[in-house]
């Protein structure tokens, strides 16, 4: 098997692929296929070798879109690189990464320089360090796309670091593909869907789409960064069919807009739980929303609900994808219906593990399968039901945050004594990160520790709260009693405690993960002029849809009860 991209080119070259709404640029399949082919060649005539690691360290643009699409024709380890966190962050994951080369772009050449150390760095635009290589330095060689097995690596994507430090996970090719035909089962495929990227391509869910709709031959419409109303007139002004969002930009998109296209089929909504208001709001406005549950280990979905299905059972996330074996799992052993334990995935979807990390791989599975550290249970009709996590790991946003690293970061300030972090339900991000601290002194105000933690935190790790307290719950052997903080804190609220500066709040919305931010949405920058000069204007544009685009129904057609009998069109389920 060749890259995807290769494939497709040859079997229906005119279609359309990609629409750039920054240049307002169309790409015909066999236009993009030549600008990966050049991307390819430049990364070859840098020295890139089938096998290499290559880390990505770009925003989200087309020739982002070309590198993911280059390092599969190449033979590549791609390794996506969160561009919101700190040099000092970075650094700790190239090195783990074990890198030939880390690319950039324009506005990531500096966080690369800064966090690179010994790793060569490339860029994708006209370098302005010295020390960094360009691509348009070098003549792209003639590369022949590399043959690929199921069980090969191509990602290796960092988690959030939910329950400690990020982890590696190695995709396979055999594990992308087995997500994608799976999702395509529960989603459906129609041959003119167009699936708008919001979500940053560090997550799963920001890299599923392109390879996706690769796989599908249907086209991705790309954005440079999420604005709530800008994204939701998107949806209408190209036609999209599906999107990937985290609850978060959903509820921003209603607020600014107040309903979205009716052009929508598909509103894949993940990364974090989903307010039973906001569900409720998506079935008074026929919105197809399909709450989802998934994570970087299984290359994003998991189970995911279909509309009819999320707004007759309020809270689900749907029954289990295709190929997905699913247990509750209580002290080592699997359970039965509506009993919680802790929910444990296997299939061809799963990854075989983590990259240099021997520990994490044994505290990770069992005889069952991956343990996912979340606590859930199922129906008697395999409806799955996401309760809370083993660990008291942080969604806000639509990003995983890590409490014991701010602790430490915390810990680390001369005028704090200690600290515990938490997160307070929160109607806009989900939760927000909190602290409650037993200051040194009586001065240490929130805004010195705001500026402290900006300096070492990624933005949106930041805690958004901050009270202050003579002393800890704890119990009577000393731990922290977390349930107690957080009711403290909720109830000091914003009336008593003191909060960070408004500038937090302002911060852009994160992205998905992931399989949503959050996908993700800082402002990210597309690069025009010759960057696009592969693909000639008559590869731009579109064709007939070809035979092989077929309409696929969605999977799972219930005899349980009528209403979960629906079609790969979401809108027949919206009775």
């Amino acid at each position: 098997m060749n890259d995807w991209l290769t494939h497709r080119a040859a079997a229906t070259p005119d279609d359309l692929a990609l629409i750039d709404t920054n240049s307002d640029t169309r790409w015909s399949y066999s236009g993009l296929d030549a600008a990966v082919d050049e991307t390819a060649g430049r990364l070859a005539a840098l020295g890139i070798e089938p096998g290499d690691h290559v880390g990505m360290l770009m925003s989200t643009q087309l020739l982002s879109v070309c590198l993911l699409h280059a390092a599969q024709r190449l033979g590549l380890r791609l390794v996506p690189l969160n561009d919101r966190l700190t040099p000092s962050e970075l650094a700790g994951q190239i090195d783990h990464s074990d890198l030939s080369m880390l690319v950039c772009g324009a506005d990531t050449e500096q966080l690369a320089v800064e966090s690179s150390e010994a790793t060569p760095v490339a860029s994708v635009n006209e370098p302005q360090w010295e020390e960094v290589q360009s691509f348009r330095a070098v003549e792209p060689e003639a590369v022949e796309p590399v043959d690929w097995a199921f069980d090969d690596p191509q990602l290796m994507v960092f988690t959030s670091g939910s329950t400690g430090e990020p982890k590696a996970v190695v995709l396979t090719m055999g594990n992308l593909l087995a997500s994608a035909a799976a999702s395509a089962f529960r989603l459906g495929v129609e041959p003119d869907d167009r699936w708008l990227m919001t979500l940053a391509l560090y997550h799963v869910g920001g890299i599923a789409p392109i390879l996706r709709s690769t796989l599908y031959g249907t086209a991705v419409v790309l954005r440079s960064g999420f604005d709530p109303g800008e994204v939701a007139d998107d949806i209408e002004r190209y036609d999209v069919t599906v999107v990937s969002l985290v609850p978060t930009m959903l509820s921003e998109m209603l607020e600014r807009r107040g309903t979205l296209s009716d052009s929508l089929r598909a509103v894949l909504l993940g990364g974090a739980p989903a307010p039973d208001s906001l569900i409720e709001r998506c079935r008074n406005y026929s919105i197809p929303v399909f709450p989802t549950y998934g994570m970087t280990e299984t290359a994003s979905q998991i189970a995911t609900a279909r509309p009819q299905q999320a707004f007759k059972r309020s809270g689900t996330v749907g029954r289990p994808l295709m190929w997905t074996d699913l247990s509750i799992v209580d002290d080592g052993e699997p359970v039965g219906p509506e009993e919680r334990g802790e929910i444990v995935v296997a299939g061809p979807m799963v990854t075989a593990g983590y990259y240099g990390d021997v520990d994490a791989n044994v505290d990770a599975f069992c005889e069952h399968g991956l343990r996912t550290g979340d606590i859930g249970y199922t129906t008697d009709n395999g409806y799955l039901y996401v309760l809370n996590r083993i660990d008291d790991r942080i969604i806000t946003g639509g990003e995983n945050v890590d409490p014991g690293e701010v602790v430490e970061v915390l810990r680390s300030h001369p005028d704090v004594d200690e600290t515990a972090v938490v997160g307070v339900d929160d109607e806009t991000w989900g939760e927000r990160v909190s602290a409650l601290v037993v200051p040194k002194t009586e001065t240490l105000s929130a805004t010195a520790i705001e500026s402290f933690c900006r300096e070492r935190l990624a933005g949106y790790k930041l805690p958004r709260q901050i009270a202050f307290t003579d002393s800890l719950p704890r119990t009577a052997s000393g731990t922290i009693k977390r349930p107690a903080v957080r009711d403290q804190l909720a109830a000091l609220g914003d009336a008593d405690s003191e909060t960070t500066s408004d500038a937090i709040d302002r911060e852009p919305t994160p992205r998905l993960p992931d399989d949503q931010s959050t996908e993700e949405t800082d402002g990210q920058s597309t690069t025009e002029g010759d960057d696009q000069s592969a693909g000639d204007t008559n590869d731009q544009s579109t064709a007939e849809p070809q035979d092989e685009q077929s309409t696929m129904n969605g999977d799972e057609q219930s005899t349980e009860d009528a209403d979960d009998q629906s079609t790969a069109d979401p809108h027949n389920e919206q009775d």
